[in-house]
């Protein structure tokens, strides 16, 4: 999307994706959208397979108190369950410890409505959390290695899905800091496998440093290319 309007998701959700599902029954130009949970899948232009995850309520981004509401939709579990449309781009079953979903701070992104990106991790990303993630706990700790040169914080669930386990919350509840200016987080989320084969998910989160230049962009632990990742057959 175009820096220079940094409403264009929004009034791709608002104008076109979600009238055209209520008139026609069509979600194009999205590739989902789902109006009895309030969000649209969308293919991003970067990316072989990179899709967002968007609200179709206006939310600025991880700023925005909404997020922190009990009653408030968990978009991470939806974000989460619509990486069948990535893996099917991908023409294959991507690992969940390959799978990321990142949010950027409000310094770092370009667009002013809430929009989680779900791509590949970066292969040193994907390196340093299988050696590590048994030993990253229930609550939010300093992560000892950098992920893309940054320093990150992170916690461990365990599960299948997120289900209701929010993300947003889980920050807010497990680091004053984040809670006072959620703004300055970005957060990131990728699954996780014990290395006795059990499902959980990796929870990352790093704060902003404007005057270092560090601008909390957690999409940086993303691959948009997919490199480790073999390309689809024709």
């Amino acid at each position: 999307m175009a820096a220079h309007d940094r409403d264009a998701l929004w009034k791709v959700v608002d104008n076109v994706c979600v009238p055209d599902m209520r008139l026609r029954g069509s979600p194009a130009p999205c590739v989902q959208v789902d109006l009895r949970h309030g969000f649209v899948v969308f293919k991003d232009i970067a990316g072989r397979a990179q899709i967002l995850l968007i609200p179709t309520r206006r939310v600025t981004g991880i700023e925005d108190p909404q997020l922190l509401s009990s009653r408030g939709p968990n978009y991470w579990q939806a974000a989460w369950e619509a990486r069948g449309s990535f893996s099917q781009r991908l023409g294959q079953q991507v690992p969940r410890e390959a799978i990321g979903m990142a949010i950027n701070s409000a310094l770092g992104r370009t667009q002013d409505q809430l929009h989680i990106h779900v791509d590949c991790l970066r292969p040193d990303v994907v390196a340093v959390l299988r050696a590590r993630g048994d030993r990253i706990g229930g609550r939010w700790s300093d992560l000892p290695v950098p992920l893309a040169g940054r320093r990150y914080r992170a916690m461990r669930i365990m599960g299948e899905d997120l289900g209701s386990r929010d993300p947003f919350r889980l920050l807010a509840a497990g680091d004053p800091l984040a809670h006072a200016d959620m703004g300055q987080q970005t957060l990131v989320v990728t699954g996780y496998r014990s290395a006795r084969g059990k499902p959980g998910f990796l929870l990352l989160s790093h704060r902003a440093d404007p005057a270092a230049g560090d601008r909390a962009h957690g999409e940086d632990l993303l691959d948009h290319r997919c490199t480790a990742l073999p390309q689809a057959t024709p």
